[in-house]
């Protein structure tokens, strides 16, 4: 057999190659099906995550895959290209036995030849999209926490048996196209919490029994709303017969910690804004009403000392005038769906037109990744603005 001729090469004979010289290609012994080939096109920030294999990709077979890493989700796009790609193999990875022929049938001399070993059709590219967290929702919907659990423990058995409607950590990012960062995220958006070892939330009776045993105890006590020592609260609502774990739940759902200061790290005030969003869901729950007569029951409700504005149930509410009356029912942007097209379409069927001071609340929390709200609007809106003295008004494009 003749010996490998040193004049054919593998990549080394296009590495270097001058701009408008050209060498000719040959088929590798081992060429074959390309079919198996998928080139991914990667910005430089993610290599790292790549390399590392700190990637993974997340979707069920009835979905789309995605690829998340720690922070992040990403769409996997297909790009084609009416260019051919070849992939050459470095010399170093011949043998005698599969050494390429150099000799090209158009000329007598022997030359540098590129072996090409498969070709692809096109690439696959990375591009940042937003979490999708509205799975997240109606999994945790699924199975609230309820008050009979606290002691009918036979019914988690049977469930945890059956597994109805109970997630764990790791069902959750089998199950949620979201990256572990983004699924704490919505975790947390939902005030979930864990459970002997299931993210839960918890049913709103619930927890309005537990807050109105906070507010009870916060009078006995003399607590004040501003600052609450966690210890000391918790100890209080477990001695009413709350669980432990519920106890904390209620202080973080409700309120948020004092960071100022020394030693205050045990620290939490009542968020206002959470406990009128709480009660107004609960008067708004069986259906619309008049709003003098939701004021006055929502200013009954809400404890004394803390100051309650309308302003508080922005992106909650909806108000709308039948005659000489103004009604206001719920319409929680919490429960609207993530995806824009989804969310403008379903905000147009309430009203045909919007002014900004009314839609702004119900779409701030779209996170599109590289589509401002103002890109948004333009996108999925129809500005109208008759003249420079009104204000503009939003309908469907």
């Amino acid at each position: 057999m003749e010996p490998p001729s040193s004049d054919c090469r593998g990549a080394e004979a296009v590495l270097n190659l001058q701009p408008s010289s050209s060498i000719p290609i040959t088929y590798h012994p081992l060429f074959g099906p390309h079919t198996d080939l998928i080139l991914l096109e990667l910005d430089e920030k993610l290599l790292p995550d790549i390399l590392h294999q700190r990637v993974t990709v997340r979707g069920q077979p009835d979905e789309v895959a995605v690829i998340c890493t720690e922070s992040k989700t990403y769409a996997i796009k297909s790009v084609g290209t009416s260019n051919s790609v070849f992939l050459i193999p470095p010399s170093c990875q011949f043998n005698s036995f599969e050494e390429p022929k150099c000799l090209d049938e158009n000329y007598h001399d022997r030359q540098l030849a590129a072996s090409v070993l498969k070709i692809a059709p096109g690439t696959m590219e990375l591009v940042e999209i937003a979490p999708k967290l509205d799975k997240l929702r109606l999994l945790l919907s699924e199975n609230p926490y309820k008050t009979e659990e606290d002691t009918e423990m036979g019914d988690l058995e049977e469930m945890e048996r059956e597994n109805v409607g109970l997630y764990r950590w790791d069902d959750l990012i089998e199950k949620v196209q979201a990256s572990n960062d983004e699924l704490r995220n919505g975790l947390h958006a939902l005030s979930a919490v864990e459970i002997n070892g299931y993210w839960r939330i918890v049913d709103e009776k619930y927890m309005d029994t537990m807050l109105r045993m906070l507010f009870h105890n916060a009078v006995l006590n003399d607590w004040s709303f501003a600052s609450l020592n966690q210890d000391e609260v918790v100890n209080v609502l477990v001695s009413d017969g709350f669980p432990y774990k519920l106890a904390n739940h209620c202080l973080r759902a409700f309120g948020s910690k004092v960071d100022e200061g020394v030693g205050t790290s045990n620290t939490w005030k009542l968020d206002v804004r959470k406990v009128c969003v709480h009660f107004a869901r609960e008067i708004l729950r069986g259906g619309k009403r008049k709003m003098e007569n939701f004021m006055e029951e929502w200013m009954r409700k809400i404890p004394e000392g803390m100051q309650a504005s309308f302003d508080l149930l922005e992106g909650e509410v909806l108000t709308e005038r039948i005659g000489i009356e103004t009604w206001i029912r719920a319409f929680c942007v919490s429960s609207l769906p993530s995806s824009p097209a989804e969310r403008f379409s379903i905000l147009f069927k309430q009203r045909p037109k919007w002014e900004w001071k009314d839609l702004q609340p119900f779409i701030r929390d779209l996170n599109v990744p590289g589509l401002s709200a103002e890109g948004l609007l333009l996108k999925y809106t129809r500005r109208l603005q008759p003249t420079m003295d009104t204000e503009p008004v939003f309908c469907s494009r």
